[in-house]
């Protein structure tokens, strides 16, 4: 029982032993040590990075990719410095406006894979160029104004608990009991399994794919509304970062890009451990300049890793059973 425990879910277990060897360095190497406010700083960063993945993991599941998570994520940011400034109803109004950016962002990639036959990496890449324009156009600058005290509320802490990290598991258990608990989320694993025997049970493919890019669309609003809590303003150039590591993130949790395997638990793992590694870096005594170099070879190794599984399986149900 236990060998076939650890076979079944090698590919979360091991990116969550290298994430807690690492925390443990990253807290051990900080000048603070472990305390709430190194933890929620860290939180809030990871945050970003998980709700972005959680976008592209919804995407990845069925077939397909993303190229458009930043651009999502820097548009509704850029809405959320428009429209988070009021209080009261107004507010809410405008958090409502967001998330609904994000998610009209998606269901539009939805359409164009699925009811317009383009292959996602193209379609994604097409409308991920739209929305970047739009939020250049809305915000060529940064700027714009946020409601200070929901950003405290939502970027602070409940006692010793980051409020990110309530956020980060109470959307974490609502995909998880979405996917293995509803018809839908077992429909989006057959889907990324075989499209042929996920059509035999009855299906709607297409319906299904929309859903797919829908729910990784609202997941970009989430993160696009994080950032405006985090940083206050609206960046339209935010994007390309969110895009490649979206990417990394989920691979490194053990998602596979062949679609169908992998769980929102990797992707928030994987978010988590490429966050690490990057305030590691930060509190090292790496040189600035090299920073970027080792965060972009990570980034490619990560999405190496991913590649393999699609050279080495010529059967994708072999790849099903891993």
């Amino acid at each position: 029982m236990t060998a076939d425990f650890l076979r079944r879910n090698l590919r979360t277990l091991f990116p969550a032993a290298a994430f807690v060897l690492l925390f443990a360095l990253y807290i051990g190497t900080h000048p603070r040590g472990l305390s709430t406010y190194v933890v929620t700083i860290w939180a809030n960063q990871s945050a970003l990075l998980v709700f972005a993945a959680f976008a592209q993991f919804f995407v990845v599941l069925v077939r397909g990719i993303d190229l458009s998570v930043g651009p999502m994520v820097a548009l509704s940011n850029v809405v959320a410095s428009y429209l988070l400034a009021g209080e009261g109803f107004s507010l809410w109004l405008g958090v409502i406006a967001v998330l609904a950016t994000g998610l009209a962002c998606g269901f539009v990639n939805g359409v164009v894979v699925a009811v317009g036959r383009i292959p996602p990496i193209i379609a994604t890449l097409a409308t991920g160029a739209i929305y970047s324009g739009i939020a250049l156009f809305l915000r060529p600058t940064p700027g714009g104004d946020v409601n200070s005290d929901l950003s405290d509320a939502m970027t602070y802490a409940v006692g010793p608990i980051p409020t990110s990290l309530i956020l980060i598991v109470f959307l974490l258990v609502a995909i998880s009991i979405l996917l293995k608990r509803t018809a839908f989320g077992l429909s989006l694993y057959g889907v990324g399994s075989s499209e042929h025997a996920a059509e035999l049970t009855g299906i709607l493919l297409t319906a299904t794919r929309i859903a797919a890019h829908s729910l990784g669309g609202l997941c970009a609003g989430i993160a696009g509304f994080y950032v405006a809590m985090v940083t206050l303003t609206g960046d339209a150039g935010i994007g390309p970062s969110y895009t490649l590591n979206s990417i990394a993130a989920i691979v490194l949790g053990g998602v596979s890009l062949a679609g169908g395997i992998g769980s929102p638990v990797g992707a928030v793992i994987g978010a988590l451990l490429l966050k690490t590694v990057a305030a590691l870096m930060f509190f090292s005594g790496l040189p600035p300049l090299a920073q970027p170099f080792f965060e972009g070879l990570i980034l490619a190794l990560a999405i190496m890793l991913g590649s393999l599984a699609l050279l080495r399986v010529r059967n994708r149900l072999k790849l099903f059973t891993q």
